[in-house]
């Protein structure tokens, strides 16, 4: 990483953040004469339901394919080759279970006036045990996913040159008052220049890249040679053993996705189920981008990259092969793709505390205006505590963390998805299910040191499979389990 300033590279940088800063702030005067009153969790927390096709789409890619996803990928790939590429599989997955589920899950929200996944979990079984279950496992897998879209803003600065922790902590006080100030539509209006910068960096890459080293067959061969000499299960493509842990991980993940609160506040910010329907058969469009920013991980052996962390890989490709104007844009395009998920992801962790804790359990009386209010300061009070999480704590925890987070919020699918289909389940049947997937995955986490799949030895041969996964296996036969011992039917 370079040790002087880039100053060129810092100009263009600081130009287009003070412009998303602008647009952050200017987004509060955008409101149609049909909408609500800004003081109302509706509006701040879901942009009044209202948002169509277009923006929806630019919304929920911008708050799912996010700056750590552009940092992470890539040095995924550059450190274990293919097992990296887990990730288009899932984003391929994911969007028939988006086309199938999520217009019943909005339909619901939207006729009961529901903000959170835990309000529908709520007003369908009537259980607030599994009400608070949902929303705290919503709000503890949402943090340390919020720290690594600063992880992602960090390795960038530092690639200016810039040190200290002033700049980051300036940043995202930034967005925090921005989202205080207008809610989901300042990320909604900054996801438009973050899809189209992050969009224009990566076919810039993918094109000139490889004709400055020689083109794909060059860069594959330097790959190959570089995994070749790495041994173990690095390599081009998959060993045999990594086949099940590969298709488990996506699947896993795939179900996770839209089960976190910042997915699903994109959901229910939506004008009607066919909005959704539209992004499910038009969001795959980011998975072709994915796998562009992917191959940036064998491009970095190519151009003979080194690096002391493999997140560093990325910035360090393009401050090599390209001019510094352009890799201040570069910068500048990651960077802003922290503050659109980071953002979603504090307002939904605040819907969430203010629907489904300070309601119920502090004020029930509450306002729609002092819901508002409250949702507004926890979504400081999160960013705050995001910031700190990085300051003075080492990044690899967060990265553990995120990964029990994903383990965790698997753990929620049972709850949200299976009353939209069927009532045969119960809430004491649900929540049952829920701990025990919660328990076992966190004790099968821990136990291999915090690695997202776990070996099952099995007649002497080992298996192994994405954790969640196992884990909502479990949660599913404990429910049935229950179910039919209890016997209780959900409340209308």
């Amino acid at each position: 990483m370079p040790t002087e300033i880039n100053w060129t590279a810092l100009g263009v940088f600081i130009f287009f953040f003070v412009l998303v800063t602008v647009l952050g702030f200017g987004a509060s005067r955008w409101m149609g004469s049909k909408q609500k009153d800004g003081n109302h969790l509706e509006e701040w927390g879901l942009g009044g339901r209202n948002f169509g096709a277009w923006i929806t789409w630019f919304l929920v890619g911008g708050d799912f394919y996010t700056a750590y996803t552009v940092i992470a990928v890539p040095a995924l790939v550059y450190a274990v080759g293919a097992y990296g590429f887990f990730a288009l599989p899932y984003t391929i997955l994911v969007y028939p279970i988006v086309y199938t589920i999520m217009p019943k899950l909005w339909h619901v929200a939207q006729k009961a006036g529901h903000v959170t996944a835990a309000d529908v979990v709520f007003g369908r079984y009537r259980s607030r045990p599994l009400e608070f279950a949902i929303a705290l496992t919503g709000v503890v897998a949402t943090m340390p996913y919020i720290a690594l879209q600063l992880v992602g803003m960090e390795v960038v600065i530092k690639a200016l040159g810039l040190t200290g922790e002033l700049p980051l902590a300036a940043a995202f006080i930034i967005l925090a008052l921005y989202t205080y100030a207008a809610g989901l539509r300042a990320p909604a209006l900054i996801a438009f220049v973050k899809d189209l910068m992050i969009y224009i960096v990566v076919l810039v890459a993918v094109v000139l890249v490889p004709m400055k080293l020689g083109g794909y067959g060059a860069v594959f061969s330097a790959a190959g040679d570089a995994f070749a000499a790495k041994g173990g299960a690095t390599g081009l493509t998959l060993k045999s053993a990594q086949i099940l842990p590969f298709a488990t991980l996506a699947l896993g993940s795939a179900m996770a996705a839209f089960m976190y609160p910042h997915t699903l506040t994109g959901i229910f910010a939506a004008n009607s189920a066919d909005t959704i329907r539209k992004n499910a058969v038009f969001l795959p469009a980011y998975t072709i981008l994915l796998g562009l920013i992917a191959l940036l991980g064998f491009m970095a052996y190519a151009a003979h990259i080194t690096v002391a962390s493999n997140n560093d890989v990325v910035p360090a490709l393009f401050n090599a092969l390209f001019p510094s104007w352009f890799s201040g844009f570069a910068f500048a395009a990651i960077a802003i793709g922290a503050l659109v998920p980071a953002a979603v992801m504090s307002i939904g962790a605040a819907n969430l505390f203010t629907r489904n804790f300070w309601k119920p359990y502090v004020n029930p009386a509450v306002t729609p205006a002092g819901e508002a209010k409250v949702a507004k300061l926890v979504s400081l009070v999160v960013k705050v505590g995001a910031l700190v999480f990085i300051l003075f704590l080492p990044t690899k925890f967060a990265l553990d963390l995120q990964l029990l987070g994903g383990v965790w919020i698997l753990q929620t699918f049972p709850s949200v998805v299976f009353g939209l289909f069927f009532g045969w389940f119960g809430a004491r049947a649900l929540l049952s299910g829920w701990a025990v997937g919660i328990i076992a995955g966190s004790l099968l986490a821990f136990s291999d040191g915090i690695k997202p799949v776990h070996t099952f030895i099995i007649g002497g041969d080992g298996y192994t499979a994405y954790t969640g996964l196992t884990a909502l296996l479990l949660n599913i036969v404990i429910a049935i389990i229950v179910q039919l011992v209890a016997g209780e039917k959900r409340k209308a």
